[in-house]
């Protein structure tokens, strides 16, 4: 009995034994669907479906035939690949019930027949390959109950995002992300990623999206922006979702949230609003305008316009927020956007409105070298700020036939503004002694309001790449201020503790800029031969400006009403342009070059109102340019481009007019300046593997400018400056900069790791008290990467290295100001048992003490959440969140500039907690989500 048991035993243990050393098998025949001749030499790669890590490799036989063994139970994908032929795809599983995957044969088509579409077998691949596209299937990835699309693509090979939603794929930014194919939203991708639902996803894209006019012409203009397409169900597309979110904090913090968006058919309607004080101040608040613009447009034609920010105007304010001061923002928008006639006609219309508070304190210490010696100011400012603003924008097309097309972008701006300062500012000599004092208070009002209206007609001619195109463009500007300046400025003598001399400015300033500008853009394109193609264009511009700036002194009964001529000044400006350019693109096999020019002649002519006199101009811009790109395969280019421009003097620099806003620096006006030429060269390589998630890039640029624009600055023994705009030709200004990443998934510990390497320096010129000077500003940092992400476990990521930065002025020895620094980030999450997360930030930064600046400064920023998620389908989430732990967050900044080192310190948002709760609803197709 005990030699039975012990046989039964034995027998159970060598057939698992056994049945653990089952692997399986793949196999098949490569082929074409020409003239069905075996492909010898094929490639074929097994990859883990998992994360598409490489598994094994092989090439197909003489005959075509395939064969690779031992792989281990799991789920897989087989890619074959072969040159010029499509790509096959498939994903395949092996276990215990299917040890043998036969494929018999596999035909390949050839891209030219299939227009670069992949053969795809099977319905469940995780990834697939069409031309230059990469597609991602959702159903081949875990998607959590109330998942986000942030959360879906976070699992796909190749693709990073932070812990701020940037996205980064196969080592380059991602800047866009569409919605079927069109923005959704103006231009924010967070506002994609972060608010639709995962479940709704049909399939991601990942491409380099051409420029409109290269997608309208044909002609490859190598101007790329990679980019996201998500596409949606279809039975998705009808219903609501939405997410609403209220969190209380200590100190006063406090924060609200609440998004709703409604599709249905090919209509689409989102709004949300943000209120609160913890720095967000909106969804997108700050993107760049998507309307008003095109490709088509003259952009860089060399015409001068007012502007608002003159230097005898008080300080407005353009309602960004960059980490100063204390924020309390309540923004809004609205958006919709419908199809309809075939999709022949469709509508994008944007709506934003918001109102952000800004207070704080700022603490600046500056050293300004001069020839022999130095000057060290003091300037302790508070500030309070307020912004409103209200923008609508709106795109229809038209498509009239299948040659033309018609676009119309529609944009209103209307802003108002308002500023409240006051600064004490102290100058002493490199003995201590005290050279001046400044007390000043000014506040400023300012309405702005903008439209513009484009409209672009595109046909396209019986000839194939044969096109023409018509861009016409009106644009109004309107701002208007009313502040007030208040200041007292104290000199002394050396080793005098009384003022010798006072200067007092009490003054009300009444500001009102306007410009009108209309501009055309005539474009036509015509192809010489197959591969050869040109490119020609006219436009024609004109536009008229007037400024007038008001300064009022007190009277003896208590009004602003004696008008201060000295630092008055009313002008207009007339000018007219026409441009003409000629492009020549070339593109064969895996080149694409394109060479031409662009030359716009300015008649400019600007009247000063005051003194009944004239100021008129000619000039010639030239704008060369050179763009070359060779593709070595998919996914692997190089990249190089030339661009020549003409720089006129702005008219702030040109118009001799004089300022007291800051009565320690003065800035004069020089009508003899002479128009800068700059050049620039940037090159670039990429390459990126599939296979082993590889990638590396490395860009660089490099600028010379010549005749180039420079400040001639003459300041005296009591720190007053007077400063003027001068040409420097015998000497250029120049600019380098290179950028280097490598990274790729390391199999054995299954992590992505990456390290990137990059310098710059500038080399600047002006003058010290007649005295030429030199800044040399350069730096050099190196930086690792880590990162791995596990499905419903954790999710970490890590970047952090040196720098080494180099700051000096030929004119004092004392200005150098060379030093290290360190900057380390981190984020992580972690799932828990009982439906708990923990979240996890950090910012390490280090900046070591420099020979003008004697002290180090060191940060660490550490943020951490937790949060328990309810209901069946997680939707309900309560969580507490620890912003800056260690209260270390000071705001900080150094730099420096022509000679000047400057070092600021201010108020910004520190240590807080928050208790927040957050719902996520939908009703999407077939209703609530359903966890997997």
């Amino acid at each position: 009995m005990r030699q039975s048991v012990l046989l039964l035993c034995c027998f159970l243990f060598l057939s698992n034994v056994l049945q653990a050393q089952k692997k399986g098998t793949v196999k098949g025949f490569v082929g074409d669907t020409i003239n069905n001749s075996s492909l010898a030499g094929a490639s074929i790669s097994v990859l883990r479906a998992q994360d598409s890590i490489l598994v094994q490799f092989t090439r197909a036989k003489e005959n075509g035939a395939f064969e690779l063994n031992n792989i281990k139970s799991g789920k897989f994908i087989l890619l074959v690949s072969y040159p010029k032929y499509a790509d096959f795809v498939d994903l395949f599983a092996v276990d215990s019930t299917q040890l043998m995957i036969d494929y018999g044969k596999i035909n390949l088509e050839d891209k030219g027949r299939l227009l670069s579409e992949v053969i795809i077998k099977g319905n469940r691949a995780a990834m697939k390959i069409k031309g230059d596209t990469l597609e991602f299937d959702p159903k081949a990835f875990k998607i959590a109950p109330n998942a986000k699309v942030e959360d879906l693509i976070k699992q796909f090979p190749g693709i990073q995002i932070d812990k701020d939603g940037k996205i980064t794929a196969q080592g380059e930014t991602v800047t866009k992300v569409l919605v079927d194919g069109e923005e959704f939203f103006g231009d924010d991708p967070t506002l994609v990623t972060k608010n639709l639902r995962a479940d709704m996803v049909d399939k991601v894209q990942l491409y380099d999206k051409k420029s409109d006019q290269a997608a309208f012409t044909g002609i490859d203009d190598g101007q790329k922006t990679k980019t996201l397409n998500v596409k949606l169900k279809e039975d998705k597309k009808n219903g609501y979702f939405g997410k609403a979110e209220l969190g209380v904090g200590t100190d006063g913090f406090y924060k609200g949230q609440a998004m709703f968006n409604k599709f249905w058919g090919k209509k689409k309607l989102a709004a949300y609003g943000i209120l609160g004080n913890t720095g967000q101040v909106g969804l997108g608040w700050g993107d760049k305008d998507k309307y008003g613009a095109s490709n088509f447009q003259v952009t860089d034609d060399g015409g001068i316009n007012f502007t608002g920010g003159a230097n005898d105007e008080l300080e407005s304010w353009d309602g960004q927020f960059n980490g100063e001061g204390i924020p309390v923002a309540q923004t809004g928008g609205v958006h919709f956007d419908n199809k309809w006639n075939n999709d022949k006609e469709s509508i994008n219309v944007n709506y934003k409105i918001g109102d952000i508070k800004l207070s704080g304190t700022r603490n600046d210490l500056n050293q300004q070298n001069l020839s022999s010696s130095s000057i060290y100011n003091t300037s302790d400012k508070s500030f309070e700020k307020n912004m409103f603003k209200n923008k609508l924008d709106v795109a229809y097309e038209i498509k009239i036939d299948t040659t033309l097309t018609l676009k119309l972008n529609v944009d209103g701006l209307i802003k108002n503004s308002n500023t409240n300062e006051g600064e004490m500012q102290k100058g002493t000599d490199e003995n201590g002694n005290q050279l001046n004092n400044l007390q000043q208070t000014s506040t400023n009002e300012v309405d702005d309001k903008t439209l513009n209206i484009n409209t672009l007609l595109t046909k396209k001619l019986k000839k194939t790449g044969r096109t023409v195109s018509l861009n016409l463009n009106q644009s109004n500007t309107n701002s208007k201020s009313n502040g007030y300046l208040n200041s007292k400025a104290e000199f002394f003598s050396v080793s005098v503790i009384t003022p010798d001399s006072t200067k007092v400015v009490d003054q009300n300033k009444v500001n009102t800029i306007s410009n009108t500008a209309f501009k055309s853009n005539l474009t036509y394109t015509e192809p010489l031969t197959k591969s050869l193609s040109l490119l020609l264009n006219y436009g024609f511009n004109i536009s008229n400006g007037k400024a007038d700036r008001r300064s009022f002194n007190q009277s003896a009964n208590g009004n602003y009403d004696i008008l201060d001529p000295i630092f008055s000044n009313n002008y207009e400006l007339d000018q007219t342009i026409n441009q003409v350019g000629a492009i020549f693109n070339y593109k064969k096999n895996k080149t694409v070059l394109s060479f031409g020019s662009r030359f716009s002649g300015v008649n400019f002519k600007q009247y000063d109102v005051y003194t009944d006199t004239y100021f008129k101009q000619k000039f010639v811009n030239y704008m060369p340019q050179l763009n070359y790109q060779y593709n070595f395969k998919q996914r692997e280019s190089l990249r190089f481009s030339y661009n020549g421009n003409t720089d006129q003097p702005t008219l702030e620099q040109i118009q001799p007019i004089r300022n007291n806003q800051n009565q320690l620096n003065t800035i004069l006006g020089n009508p003899n300046l002479d128009p800068s030429f700059r050049n620039n060269f940037r090159g670039s390589y990429y390459s990126y593997k599939v296979l082993t998630n590889q990638y590396f890039s490395i860009n660089g640029s490099y600028n010379f400018t010549l005749n180039p624009i420079i400040s001639n600055v003459v300041t005296n023994d009591r720190g007053q400056s007077v400063s003027q705009f001068v040409n420097l030709n015998d000497k250029a200004a120049t600019s380098f900069y290179l950028n280097s990443n490598f990274g790729r998934t390391i199999k054995a510990i299954d992590m992505t790791a990456g390290i990137g390497l990059s310098t710059n320096k500038n080399v600047n010129y002006n003058y010290i008290n007649t005295k030429l000077n030199q800044t040399k500003n350069s730096s050099y940092s190196l930086n690792a990467n880590l990162s791995k992400y596990k499905d419903k476990k954790y999710n970490f990521n890590t970047s952090f290295g040196p720098t080494y930065n180099v700051a000096n002025a030929s004119i004092n020895e004392n200005s150098n100001s060379n030093g290290w620094g360190f900057n380390g980030n981190f984020w992580t999450s972690v799932e828990l048992p009982g439906k708990f997360e923990i979240s996890s930030d950090g910012n390490y930064q280090y900046n070591g003490k420099t020979d003008v600046i004697p002290e180090t400064f060191e940060r660490f920023i550490w943020n951490a959440t937790i949060t328990k998620k309810f209901l069946k389908t997680d939707n309900l989430r309560v969580s507490i969140t620890g912003r800056d732990l260690l209260n270390q967050n000071v705001g900080f900044n150094r730099s420096a500039n022509n000679g000047n080192i400057n070092q600021s310190t201010y108020t910004t948002i520190q240590r807080y907690f928050m208790f927040s709760v957050s719902w996520d609803f939908s009703k999407m197709g077939g209703g609530e989500i359903k966890p997997n």
